[in-house]
């Protein structure tokens, strides 16, 4: 332990098992943005680099008495590394953890390599699947090709078919789509609707007050991102019956009516979640690879340092650390509790984060929305059982 009480564990690793990619999407925070380390990494993670990081789990695990761990697989792409890569990594982590915690897989893939050899495989090690769409062919194709421009479309729509089959389908995670403000919102939901997901996330573009994401003004203006959200939510909300679950949604009625959030995009709870890359090193969240050069790293490797010492990192410590991460223009907002200031990367100025979201605005009519429909549901609701 670093120094202070014992913190609590970290509940979340992303392991990146491959650092390349084969897509060059043009918004891409490993490749795209500030911070160029990659450059300076391993391809792919080594053997004894997955011995030692299931070791450093299986300790932080049996220290705590962890009933459960999320472990996503990641990268770059991480269908590069190969099966048999993946199911070291799996098995290897799973055989060290004690018994009474429970581990849980996840990769998230672009899914072009994606097939039914890949899934069985997966089957066999119940390795669930995430995988990255942005909507249509055209609107995918946006930012989502291959680097010499070929669309990555028609390979993702084919593996998307193979999980939705019957024998695959409990390993179907969901989608994970960023958000296009050139795409018709509505069009795009229906359209990742169409491939049957259980759930879908909605993720902001990656940008702050230094590097504005594309279409936000840097005032205060609400900007096309609060709109296609709203719009999006309307369309869900107002389904006749449930089509999917959205995260991002889920997560701000819970927030609203008093619960908490299952995002580190909206909320005050605390983050528990931590990367290690291909050599080992130990970062915070990857998001924050889009804010500065370094801004993720905390100097720590799983040669030299337990998780328990991560968890007391003064830049994971701020981040788990809810209103006190925040600055007094946050801290006074009527839906400081609700937003929680949006994602610690988007809040950064140059010199830090305690600022707002370069989302704010959208953040602030998205919420504003949400309340108002939920409020009239609610008073409708009351009037119906009242019979007034």
């Amino acid at each position: 332990m670093i120094g202070g009480a014992p913190a609590r564990p970290l509940s979340e690793v992303v392991v990146k098992v491959h650092g390349r990619c084969n897509l060059a999407c043009d918004y891409c925070y490993v490749y795209r943005h500030a911070d160029q380390s990659w450059r300076r990494k391993p391809a792919v993670m080594s053997r004894s680099t997955i011995d030692k990081l299931a070791d450093r789990l299986g300790e932080q695990a049996r220290s705590h008495s962890m009933p459960r761990l999320r472990v996503v697989l990641h990268g770059g792409e991480p269908l590069l590394a190969g099966v048999d890569l993946l199911r070291y990594v799996v098995r290897r982590i799973r055989g060290a953890l004690p018994s009474e915690t429970r581990a849980t897989f996840l990769i998230q893939t672009n899914a072009v390599l994606l097939d039914e050899a890949v899934l069985r495989v997966f089957a066999e090690d119940d390795i669930r699947v995430g995988v990255s769409l942005d909507g249509s062919r055209a609107t995918n194709d946006h930012h989502r090709r291959f680097a010499g421009g070929r669309s990555s479309h028609p390979a993702v729509v084919a593996a998307l078919g193979l999980l939705g089959k019957q024998r695959f389908r409990h390993l179907y995670a969901g989608i994970l789509c960023t958000v296009d403000v050139h795409s018709d919102p509505v069009e795009t939901y229906e359209h990742l609707l169409s491939h049957q997901p259980p759930a879908m996330d909605l993720l902001l573009p990656h940008g702050n007050r230094v590097h504005p994401p594309p279409a936000r003004p840097l005032d205060e203006r609400r900007s096309a991102y609060g709109d296609w959200l709203v719009a999006v939510f309307d369309r869900w909300y107002g389904a006749p019956v449930p089509e999917t679950r959205i995260r991002l949604f889920e997560s701000l009625l819970d927030l609203l009516l008093g619960g908490r959030s299952s995002t580190e995009a909206l909320g005050l709870n605390p983050i528990d979640i931590v990367t290690v890359d291909t050599d080992g090193s130990i970062e915070q969240g990857d998001a924050l690879k889009s804010a500065a050069d370094g801004a993720a790293a905390t100097g720590m490797h799983l040669r030299t340092t337990s998780f328990d010492e991560v968890a007391q990192h003064p830049g994971i410590r701020a981040r788990r650390s809810g209103l006190n991460a925040l600055g007094p223009e946050c801290r006074e907002c009527p839906v400081v509790r609700i937003c929680g200031g949006g994602l610690y990367a988007h809040r950064y100025d140059g010199t830090g984060f305690r600022n707002r979201s370069v989302y704010c605005p959208d953040l602030y009519h998205l919420v504003a929305h949400v309340h108002a429909r939920l409020r009239a549901d609610l008073l409708k609701l009351r009037r119906d059982d009242s019979g007034c």
